[in-house]
Order: structure tokens, then sequence, then C-alpha cells
């Protein structure tokens, strides 16, 4: 049985759903964090902390959920329902398994369908609990972070995925103008092998250097992990070029120019006009409206005639 499709049926319930649709332009993103059938301590605690890094802008949820198979045929359904439910572009879905232990799958979505995925394996991981450090230096909520990428092989095309992924999981909202006290966090990704990716998390402080330039130090706050890329896989060509879509740009409209306090100003080009070559007719209302004055001033002269004071 198909379920009928609901029709917003007032105003307010229209601008929900057009809040809710896909944009031109994306200035954040939510991010959906699931935990599968079985997982790990490890996991569960990688889980925690990327859910603490995203946690003003993230959606967890606690109970194990089956039947999630993101790279088997018809296995990504229920992630797409659960971004639809949550609002969510992000997933990050996690399980453990013999044949692939603290496995995680990073993916978007775009219009709530499976847009791209990437798995991959945790290890030597090290957790934020476990880092000592001055709690001043903690970042603050909705800061930006830098980003720093080393190693010739994100040119490749697993690690050069996996580098996308992770700069549109962590960045946060796309801002015009930054403020340099407000980044105070910067991600390390080292390319270890073409296949692995050594991630660190680390407080960035501003120390006096004597110029107008501060000297930049780095303390790292957790988490760390090795993150091994074991399958991915890239957007289908027709849902790449719909997502890849830009807004166009506007057609100059000539002569038209706009003003911030007059709005928007035009000027106007008009012919010569040649008057003494034009041949005027009597019906021009211009005309019978003097008629009209010289018969009433013509009649209002008559009546002082008669009636001299």
């Amino acid at each position: 049985m198909v379920a009928a499709i609901r029709v917003p049926k007032t105003k307010r319930a229209r601008r929900e759903l057009l809040k809710h649709a896909p944009k031109l332009v994306e200035t954040g993103k939510k991010t959906l964090i699931l935990h599968g059938t079985k997982t790990s301590a490890v996991l569960n605690s990688v889980l925690s902390d990327i859910y603490h890094l995203k946690r003003d802008n993230a959606v967890k949820y606690t109970k194990k959920n089956d039947n999630i198979r993101p790279f088997e045929s018809g296995g990504e359904s229920s992630l797409e329902f659960f971004s639809l439910k949550t609002d969510c572009s992000l997933i990050v879905y996690g399980s453990h398994s013999k044949k692939r232990p603290n496995n995680l799958i990073l993916g978007r979505t775009y219009d709530h369908h499976i847009y791209d995925l990437v798995e991959v394996g945790v290890e030597n991981y090290k957790s934020m609990e476990s880092y000592v450090y001055d709690k001043k230096l903690a970042p603050k909520l909705g800061s930006k972070p830098f980003f720093a990428f080393i190693g010739e092989h994100f040119e490749s095309s697993e690690l050069k995925h996996l580098k996308e992924v992770l700069l549109d999981l962590f960045r946060g909202e796309v801002v015009e103008n930054l403020n340099l006290a407000g980044v105070d966090r910067m991600y390390v990704c080292t390319a270890i092998s073409p296949t692995t990716v050594y991630m660190m998390h680390c407080a960035l402080r501003l120390k006096r250097s004597g110029t107008s330039i501060p000297r930049m130090e780095l303390v790292e706050v957790g988490p760390s992990m090795d993150l091994v890329v074991r399958r991915h896989r890239l957007p289908v060509e027709s849902l790449k070029k719909e997502a890849m879509k830009t807004a166009e740009h506007a057609k100059k409209v000539k002569n038209v120019t706009k003003d911030p306090v007059q709005g928007r100003l035009g000027k106007v080009y008009m012919p010569d006009q040649q008057v003494g070559k034009l041949t005027l007719s009597n019906d021009i209302k211009g005309l019978k409206r003097e008629r009209r004055e010289a018969k009433k001033n013509k009649e209002h002269s008559k009546k002082q005639k008669v009636n001299p004071e």
C-alpha cells in the first residue's frame, strides 16, 4: 500500500517545507549520528567525541539499528528515512563486526538521498578524556576550525574523497567574514599511506611575536585516530550534476543601477522631438479645452456688459 502524499494546506506549512528543501547555497549542515546492530567500546567513544565536536549542529541516536547496509542495494533506505526525519544532510554510522572491526561510515545526502559514502576503520584511537591540558584552551562552542592536509596521497581518488567528506563534516557553518579570535582549533590530517590518514584535533594558542601577526602554537586536545579507508562510493553522475547546480547570473539590464537609498534607478533616452514638422488635427483635447475656456470668457464678458456695476 502506497502512502498518500500530504500537501501543505497553510502558508506557514509551505514556508516550513521550503526551509527543509535543498538550496543553491548551503550555509550549515546538520549531522546525524547512528549506532549499528553491534558496536564496540572504542566505536562508542568515537561517536560520542564526534557528537561533542558537533553538538551545536548534530542529532545522535543511541538505540541500535538493524538492517542498515549502505553499500548494498536497498540497504540505504533506513539512512534516507532518518535523514528526512531529522533534516540532516551528513551521516555518521558506526558498526563493529569480525570482518570489519571498529567500522565508521561517513556519508552525505542530497535532497535526503544518499549522495556519496566513505567507509573507514578506526585504529590507534585516543579519546578526548585521555588528554591532560589547561581547560581554558578547550575550543568554544560554535568556533571555526583550521584544516591542514599533509601528504601527497591526498591527490589519489580514495583520500581525496575522504578529504572532501571530512571538510564537510567538521567545517561548520559557511561564513564570509572571519574573526581571528573565533578560530581557536585545528584539524591536522596526515596521509601516512595511500589508504591511511592520521587525524588529530588541536587547540590553537595565539602568542605575542613582536609583530602584527601572532605566533601560533598547537596543543593536542583530542581525539586522535588513524582512519583506514576500506570502501568508498562516489556520487552518481546525474545526482552530482543536480547537486552541483549553481545560481544563474542575472542578466545585466542596460542603463539600470541599484542605489541603497533610492532603490532601483534607470535612465530613459528619448529621441529628439520635432514638433514643428508634426501635423496637428482638430481633435486634440488641448484645443477643445482652449475653445471651452474661450467660450466661457466670452459669455462672462457679455454678462458684465449687460449688468454693469
